[in-house]
């Protein structure tokens, strides 16, 4: 029959072997715990790359200026959500685009923000998915002046027996007068009209250039009675030596 002093030894030791059994499992616990927050880190890592916006950069069509991205490789992830932070070369602080904070649209008006047509601005998009971010994505230097594509011109059509009468007019900024009317392009740049004319009796139809100056009202002379023309124009930067598209083409048969 087991004495006192063999319980009190075998309970010491089964004592000492859960307290090393303890020990044991805290420390499998803490080495979980690290692991667990390890592939948490490196999730949201993985996260944050495939969210992070690409080809940031900016589209310009006669000053409207709008900064436009494709999705992360994450693109199966509709519910990400952009925000977009917009800066003139050589400033420190980066404004936010209220406008543009939490969209999920892939396209950022920022018109109003770069209406200094003379000064260089960047642009930068980040992504958000599930409370994760990504870091941001920058576009390359932007100057509108340089930059932005100058749209062709509208031209109204009116013909005699002999000649064709155009009336010429240039693309519109979205800027706006005192009095509410948009500024033509040609207040920002020395513009050309370039004005071309299709004979559609003959078997190629070759675009031939009648005109290229300022005027806003041209006439094209020595034409064929009972023949069909065709007229389109574009814009001209002499500065830049670049050329708008082509207008939609006029038609017109003369009498």
């Amino acid at each position: 029959m087991p004495t006192g002093e063999m319980l009190f030894s075998h309970g010491a030791a089964l004592l000492r072997m859960r307290g090393i059994m303890l020990s044991s499992l805290c420390l499998l616990m803490d080495l979980l715990q690290e692991n667990i927050a390890t592939i948490l880190v490196l999730g949201n890592q993985d996260l944050q790359d495939l969210i992070k916006p690409q080809k940031v950069e900016f589209h310009s069509l006669n000053f409207n200026n709008t900064l436009h991205w494709q999705p992360g490789r994450a693109r199966e992830a509709r519910d990400t959500v952009y925000f977009v932070q917009y800066k003139v070369y050589g400033q420190s602080t980066w404004q936010n685009k209220a406008d543009c904070w939490g969209i999920q649209n892939c396209v950022c008006d920022l018109t109003n923000e770069t209406s200094d047509i003379q000064e260089p601005y960047y642009g930068r998009v980040k992504a958000a998915l599930d409370g994760v971010y990504s870091s941001w994505s920058l576009s390359c230097r932007f100057t509108p002046w340089r930059e932005t594509v100058i749209g062709p011109p509208t031209i109204a059509v009116v013909h005699s027996s002999k000649s064709i009468i155009l009336k010429l007019q240039a693309p519109r900024s979205p800027y706006k007068r005192k009095r509410g009317s948009k500024i033509p392009m040609t207040n920002y740049y020395d513009l050309l009209y370039q004005v071309f004319i299709i004979n559609n009796l003959l078997e190629k139809q070759h675009k031939v250039l009648v005109y290229e100056g300022k005027h806003k009202v041209i006439k094209i002379e020595d034409l064929r009675p009972g023949v069909s023309y065709c007229i389109m124009a574009k814009m001209y930067v002499p500065m830049l030596d670049r050329s708008s598209a082509f207008s939609s083409r006029q038609c017109t048969m003369l009498q």
